[in-house]
């Protein structure tokens, strides 16, 4: 549905929010929460952080069960860090909530890794740029224990390896990740090295259709666009560089040398994904991208249905890439 002035109704961006004319915000999904925990499934440890008390970041922090006390301060026996940004257009879902909680405990699980949820603030309250400006400053958090200075968390400082530090996120966590990734190109932080980063159905749009997007219902491209707009107030538009990378003369200096990208068949953003794909490779950037399209999906399947066989094949493909460096 297009945002509508219907039935008291400013903005209407169903699934995920509607705006009031009196200024009321409804979020439709995202809004439960779970503690941190040690999960009886998977025998993952979590526990939440404050990164930034005043600006309100904070994140959620995942251990594996396999990690013991005779683990040391040297980088043998150390996992690789993955930090992850969540998805929901920038407006909906939290680090805290079921959804996420319960993929990262099983990603943990199942790859063996150390995980940093980043719970960033969320628009229209805190409008883009914010939810990069917070995910830059939990990334600074995060490489503060591995360079000699803030070594507060143990987690971090005597469980995770800074030479394995992957990134990943789900649709607009995808954007973000991207996002960070491009930044670390440019402005280093000393205390880690990215291998690479996973893109899940990221979102990305852009002014001109690619592929098979010229066949979509004129209203998927309003709701992209307009959402994009709300969100992000000072944008000029869609071919933004932040919402359209193929438009961002410095695409070339990606600070990772490995790129994985999820698209769902069914999913509007699938052939924006393989577009990205196509661009980042001919950017004169020197790494490696690979794009896995999921037949038959619908846009972040795997959150809602993990157990299908095709969030299984995903999750193992997630695995296998966050330990090949």
């Amino acid at each position: 549905m297009t945002p509508t002035m219907s039935q008291g109704v400013a903005f209407d961006f169903s699934p995920l929010m509607k705006i009031y004319v009196n200024g009321t915000i409804e979020r439709l999904i995202g809004k439960s929460s779970v503690p941190p925990s040690l999960d009886p499934k998977t025998g993952v440890q979590s526990k939440d952080v404050a990164i930034s008390r005043k600006r309100g970041i904070s994140a959620r922090l995942y251990l594996p069960n396999t990690i013991t006390n005779s683990t040391t301060n040297s980088t043998q026996g150390k996992l690789p860090l993955l930090v992850y940004f969540h998805g929901g257009g920038f407006c909906v879902e939290h680090a805290s909530s079921p959804t996420y909680h319960n993929y990262l405990n099983s990603l943990v699980a199942e790859a063996n890794i150390v995980a940093v949820s980043v719970d960033y603030r969320l628009a229209p309250e805190h409008p883009l740029p914010i939810a990069y400006q917070d995910s830059w400053a939990a990334l600074n958090w995060v490489s503060s224990h591995f360079d000699g200075g803030n070594r507060s968390e143990e987690w971090l400082s005597r469980y995770a390896d800074p030479q394995r530090v992957f990134f990943s996120g789900d649709s607009a966590g995808a954007n973000i990740a991207h996002q960070m990734a491009l930044t670390l190109g440019s402005e280093r932080l000393n205390g880690f090295k990215l291998n690479g980063i996973v893109l899940v159905h990221p979102f990305f749009w852009g002014s001109q259709p690619v592929g098979a997007e010229a066949t979509l219902p004129v209203v998927v491209s309003l709701y992209m666009t307009a959402l994009w707009r709300f969100v992000n107030p000072s944008s000029f538009g869609p071919d933004d560089p932040l919402f359209n990378p193929a438009m961002d003369p410095k695409l070339r200096e990606l600070g990772c040398g490995k790129v994985l990208v999820f698209v769902a068949g069914k999913d509007a953003l699938k052939d924006r994904g393989l577009y990205y794909g196509d661009v980042l490779k001919k950017s004169g950037w020197k790494g490696v991208v690979e794009v896995i399209e999921t037949k038959g999906e619908g846009h972040v399947f795997h959150l809602f249905n993990p157990s299908n066989k095709n969030s299984e094949a995903m999750l193992e493909k997630i695995v296998s890439f966050l330990h090949q460096y």
